[in-house]
């Protein structure tokens, strides 16, 4: 899937479907039940290298779990998620960053938690062929400067967002991420605007959702509460290590299935 069918997905009013792997078992099996586009989140940090925040991932992480991932997706398009200081201060090395995901790690597309500093890099990205997916409302790699709150929550907020948008959509964006903003807000966006929006924690009106894959398959410990797990990943693998390490200590593991005899090595010792 490329940046084209994702945008006429809206001309349809055919929802888009969004979740973040990290590695390649995960994708292949989001891929395998048709999700549209997997993101390789810099939620990786919290989610599977134990970090506080997504501020430390490097972007040698992400390309690594990029090219994982893409070695693994047949169908879903596959977006690099670009890491706080990636982006952002030289506009050149930026544009080499991202460049770097689509020819070095295979991804598809890259997403850019976006303002007024990204309009011109999205615009360069899109004419020399890199895709852009914008990211607007709460961005958490400037949690040290607004916190992780809801954002749009006024009129001045709000209008700025719709702003934005439009900026973004101007220079090339081929989709919006709204993230933890109010749903009649993200309605407002998603009406304005002629590329889909994609909605995290932000109400059912947009053109799609997304969620990271934790949460939806229930491997956290809890869901934020604009999220919902779709099991309970988290206790199936509690049971199966307890399961194992009890048949250890008991002896039942491994049994005589489970191990191989060679003829003529009995006496050696």
């Amino acid at each position: 899937m490329r940046a084209k069918d994702i945008r006429e997905r809206k001309e349809r009013d055919d929802p888009v479907t969004m979740l973040t792997a990290y590695d390649a078992p995960t994708a292949e099996i989001v891929d395998s039940v048709g999700v549209d586009m997997v993101l390789v989140g810099d939620s990786i940090g919290n989610l599977r290298l134990g970090y506080e925040s997504t501020l430390p991932v490097t972007l040698e992480q992400i390309e690594s779990a990029t090219a994982a991932v893409a070695r693994a997706v047949d169908d879903a398009m596959v977006i690099a998620d670009m890491p706080f200081l990636s982006f952002g201060a030289d506009e050149d090395e930026a544009v080499e960053n991202c460049g770097r995901m689509l020819k070095d790690a295979d991804a598809d597309a890259v997403k850019l938690e976006s303002g007024p500093h990204t309009v011109d890099l999205t615009r360069r990205l899109t004419q020399i062929g890199v895709p852009v997916q914008a990211h607007l409302g709460l961005t958490p790699q400037h949690e040290n400067e607004i916190g992780l709150f809801r954002q749009g929550t006024d009129q001045s907020a709000a209008r700025e967002m719709i702003d934005l948008a439009h900026k973004h959509e101007r220079a090339g964006a081929f989709s919006l991420v709204l993230e933890h903003i109010p749903a009649n807000v993200a309605a407002q966006v998603t009406e304005a605007i002629d590329i889909p929006t994609i909605g995290i924690g932000a109400g059912p009106n947009c053109d799609g959702q997304v969620l990271t894959v934790d949460e939806v398959i229930g491997l956290t410990e809890s869901v934020a509460p604009f999220s919902k797990a779709f099991g309970d990943v988290r206790g199936e693998m509690t049971d199966a290590i307890e399961g194992y390490v009890e048949a250890v200590e008991s002896g039942e593991f491994p049994a005589e299935d489970h191990s191989h005899h060679e003829d003529g090595v009995d006496d050696i010792y």
